[in-house]
């Protein structure tokens, strides 16, 4: 595609997620605040607060898809699987193992440092059931929006400006990253290359299987696991999600690590599939 075109796409997806999910959070405090007293000032998120969260973002993955493929001229299914097509069959294994791996990581950092693990007081409020029910629901959609936007749409786009193809699949992996390291808007040190790193794996993900059921099968069992996780330990409230300075540290190597196997999980089955 031309140059500009992906100058003009990348920047109005990315203003679109932030305008939505802004507009959808004032409304939502809005409502509460008229409804239940929510004290403006409280950054702790509830059930409908994190069911339009997620479900805003959700909506971010078709609609990257739908517009590049219009710009790009090429079939929408393939920016999802290619050349092979997407296998739901591929998708359930991959949760099933990511399910198993995500847990050891948490158990883990449990272990090492509990309140970095969101392990609180655990207490069970109409609050936590309905968070859990919210983050059942809709948890899975949002991760599966998000690896859309960003390894879907958003890593050909940048792939794009490079000919030859090693060195735009590499521009592309990379300058994703960057950008979904940077939209989670953490200026700690430790967050933001987590974040980036994260983004790499799952790009390293979707090369390596062809499509998108590994990546999305990662990041779902990734934040299902920690919303249900949160939810139940957050003392019976609302799950507090802090990015500040300091809020990261060494512990989270635990989660880097499991990025790592996560993807050689993935080289090994899908070199396992390959006659």
């Amino acid at each position: 595609m031309a140059w500009w075109k992906p100058l003009l796409i990348i920047p109005g997806l990315l203003v679109t997620m932030v305008v939505l999910q802004t507009v959808l959070t004032l409304i939502v405090v809005l409502v509460e605040m008229a409804a239940f007293g929510r004290d403006p000032m409280d950054a702790t998120i509830s059930p409908l607060m994190m069911a339009v969260m997620n479900l805003s973002l959700a909506a971010m993955g078709p609609l990257a898809i739908l517009v590049t493929a219009l710009v790009a001229r090429v079939p929408w299914r393939s920016l999802i699987a290619t050349p092979r097509r997407a296998s739901l069959r591929r998708g359930l294994v991959y949760a099933g193992a990511f399910s198993a791996l995500v847990g050891v990581a948490l158990a883990l950092t449990a272990l090492i440092d509990p309140s970095a693990a969101g392990i609180g007081q655990f207490a069970i409020t109409s609050t936590t059931i309905g968070l859990v029910l919210v983050a059942l629901l809709t948890t899975p959609l949002q991760a599966a929006g998000e690896e859309l936007l960003f390894r879907g749409a958003m890593m050909p786009l940048l792939a794009s400006w490079v000919r030859a193809v090693r060195p735009a699949l590499v521009l592309g992996m990379i300058a994703s990253s960057i950008v979904f390291g940077l939209v989670h808007m953490s200026v700690d040190p430790w967050l933001l290359s987590y974040y980036a790193i994260f983004g790499l794996c799952m790009a390293a993900m979707a090369v390596i299987s062809r499509g998108l059921e590994a990546p999305i099968a990662f990041h779902v069992m990734n934040n299902l696991i920690m919303m249900v996780v949160g939810a139940l330990f957050a003392g019976g409230g609302g799950i507090v999600i802090d990015r500040s300075v300091g809020m990261g540290g060494p512990f989270m190597l635990v989660f880097i690590v499991v990025d790592l196997v996560a993807v050689g999980l993935v080289w090994l089955y899908e070199r396992s599939q390959r006659p």
